[in-house]
């Protein structure tokens, strides 16, 4: 079963009347319970294309399905809330609300969702639950400044799961962190994935997209060549 198709996915830019063709005619599956990996030179369109395919960035045309809804044509509000109860977000930065704690970081997009119908003292929960899962639960009530790179990388993998999304996008989710740290974030990563969360991740590091199940490579905003790293589910 696919997750996520794209067909024929084409994004440019018109700079002083040229069109500049950042991806042209990409086309992938991936099926419910991989994790792929995009790999690729500098400016060869890897985050260009995880934004265009998870719908934070509009594209010029093609298709793209996330389960049976294609983003393509969706208007911005049903993308947003499509956004929040489907889709799961790592990115290397962190982006977290310095006003809010850990764990009101982690509960928010639950607490935003218009689907869910639990009260705040089961969202919690669930919270709590993802953070002890991930080894995290000592710093719950800590500010985002108060943590390690690693242990806030963790708390954005909690995140990015609260609504339990059909897939998990990241962007160079260990770019940020020290070898170590990197290794904590992926064998986190690689449970999840275990458990059967699909996720598709832009990487540079050869380590991490060893650690998945498919690599695709990506030159001058084309997908040249993939590698099964072990068989998919």
């Amino acid at each position: 079963m696919n997750i996520l198709e794209v067909r024929n996915l084409c994004k440019s830019y018109n700079v002083n009347g040229c069109q500049n063709n950042i991806l042209e005619n990409v086309n992938f599956n991936i099926s419910k319970g991989e994790m792929v990996a995009i790999m690729g030179p500098s400016g060869s369109g890897k985050s260009t294309l995880l934004y265009s395919v998870s719908g934070l960035d509009s594209v010029t045309s093609g298709e793209v399905k996330i389960g049976n809804k294609n983003i393509v044509k969706m208007k911005e509000k049903e993308l947003a809330n499509l956004r929040l109860d489907d889709i799961g977000f790592i990115f290397q930065q962190m982006y977290m609300l310095k006003n809010l704690t850990i764990t009101d970081n982690i509960i928010l997009p639950a607490v935003q969702s218009k689907k869910n119908n639990e009260n705040r003292n089961e969202i919690l929960q669930r919270g709590h639950a993802l953070m002890r899962k991930l080894g995290i639960m000592e710093i719950a009530d800590n500010d985002i400044n108060e943590v390690s790179g690693g242990q806030l990388q963790r708390a954005c993998i909690c995140r990015s799961m609260i609504n339990n999304p059909k897939i998990i996008f990241a962007d160079e989710p260990t770019g940020a962190l020290n070898r170590t740290s990197s290794d904590e974030v992926m064998e986190e990563l690689t449970k999840l994935n275990d458990n059967g969360t699909t996720i598709m991740l832009v990487t540079h590091d050869v380590k991490v997209a060893a650690k998945c199940t498919r690599v695709m490579y990506i030159v001058d905003g084309n997908i040249k060549g993939e590698h099964n790293c072990y068989p998919a589910p």
